[in-house]
């Protein structure tokens, strides 16, 4: 009875955790809160506005903190929030460069297939893992704001924020953020990846 008990509280406390019990993991389990809060929110320091440029703008990336700072100088213009590759999809580390910019791409890779009518027939697939339905075709997930990092197609663009890595290897962006960015960025600019 005690161990049925046990587990019953155990249960317990990881629902709080998962559905927003902060308070309660913290007296439970203290700093265990920290792993299931949201993101904090892009921070942009308007004042550098009129300073940074396409010229002289660069981009860091942490994949351990899960931000991206787009800089100039030694000065942060916009740190935001990001989601990287997961496991298995890992965004590549190291010094690269904007090599194309396109506002309205689509993945190549990952998508859906949809009928003739533009219904979603199967969700989330790869066309190197993925044959189509009969009479479906393949539709690109939307990858809008998109700047080309590596000739393999991991790149920034706006995506969908979990707060932790979840992509195939691409560099998520918040929709507003993205454009921002893509705006304060040219073909060449640097961009470092950092564990």
């Amino acid at each position: 009875m005690r161990n049925a008990a046990g587990a019953l509280t155990l249960h317990a406390i990881v629902l709080s955790l998962l559905f927003g019990g902060s308070a309660q993991a913290q007296l439970w389990m203290p700093g265990a809160a920290k792993f299931f809060q949201k993101p904090q929110g892009a921070k942009i320091a308007k004042e550098l506005e009129p300073l940074i440029s396409a010229g002289n703008s660069h981009v860091i990336v942490s994949l351990s903190k899960q931000r991206a700072y787009l800089m100039f100088d030694d000065h942060v213009y916009i740190d935001t929030p990001i989601s990287s590759g997961k496991a298995g999809h890992a965004t590549p580390t190291g010094s690269f460069h904007v090599e194309e910019k396109d506002p309205d791409h689509s993945s190549s890779i990952y998508g859906q297939f949809q009928d003739r009518s533009g219904r979603v027939v199967r969700d989330g697939v790869s066309m190197h893992s993925d044959a189509a339905p009969a009479g479906t075709h393949y539709v690109g997930a939307p990858m809008r704001w998109f700047m080309r990092l590596t000739d393999q197609g991991v790149g920034m663009h706006v995506g969908i924020l979990p707060g932790y890595a979840a992509s195939h290897g691409c560099i998520r962006l918040p929709a507003d953020i993205a454009k921002l960015i893509y705006d304060k960025v040219k073909v060449g600019t640097p961009v470092r990846v950092e564990q």
